[in-house]
């Protein structure tokens, strides 16, 4: 197998090699994961990257000690946090150039208004919500962007989805994913 294909496939399948890396390389697993969950949010061409499922996983580890608790709830908070704004800062950036003078079917002034006014209306639920659901939580922010929702509204909900969904993800892992019938599922 090539190199590029051995990363990809480690990468898409972090979850079944997590357990071997950690024994392996111990901290750099830590800044490993932390660029994957940043890319996963922070780039619109990577949602195929693991999200809910590694850090369900990772929480296993840090209930059997193999990773330490604090460090990933902190290192990859912060990760989650920092990519979902890189998202929205890319949004921003691109969404002018799209959509500046368009007509065509999909990038035109209309959708960027129903953008516009989805954010307005349902902005802070959906950045908080969109971390649940594969895909949308590296879209969301991305579209938020490009439909100008201010940072000033964008940023706290961007914090509370980012660290309830790491929060959540991986303290399931640590209290759930050592049970009998989990294991067999996971």
């Amino acid at each position: 197998m090539e190199p590029i294909q051995q990363i990809v496939e480690l990468t898409v399948n972090i979850n079944q090699h997590l357990t071997v890396l950690v024994q392996h390389h111990g901290v750099l697993v830590y800044g490993l994961i932390a660029l994957i969950i940043f890319c996963e949010v922070g780039l619109v061409v990577t949602p195929f990257l693991p999200g809910d499922s590694m850090l369900f996983a990772i929480g296993t580890l840090c209930a059997s000690d193999a990773m330490d608790l604090k460090i990933v709830l902190i290192l990859f908070t912060v990760a989650a946090i920092l990519g979902d704004n890189f998202n929205r800062l890319m949004g921003c950036w691109f969404g002018h150039k799209a959509f500046a003078g368009k007509r065509g079917s999909f990038f035109n002034q209309k959708n960027l208004d129903r953008a516009h006014n989805f954010f307005e209306k349902y902005g802070t639920k959906a950045i908080t919500l969109c971390r649940f659901l594969p895909f949308l939580r590296t879209y969301v922010p991305f579209v938020a962007g490009m439909a100008e929702m201010r940072l000033r509204v964008f940023f706290p909900y961007s914090v509370l989805g980012g660290t309830g969904w790491v929060v959540i993800c991986v303290l399931a892992g640590y209290f759930f994913g050592n049970l009998d019938v989990l294991d067999r599922l996971f």
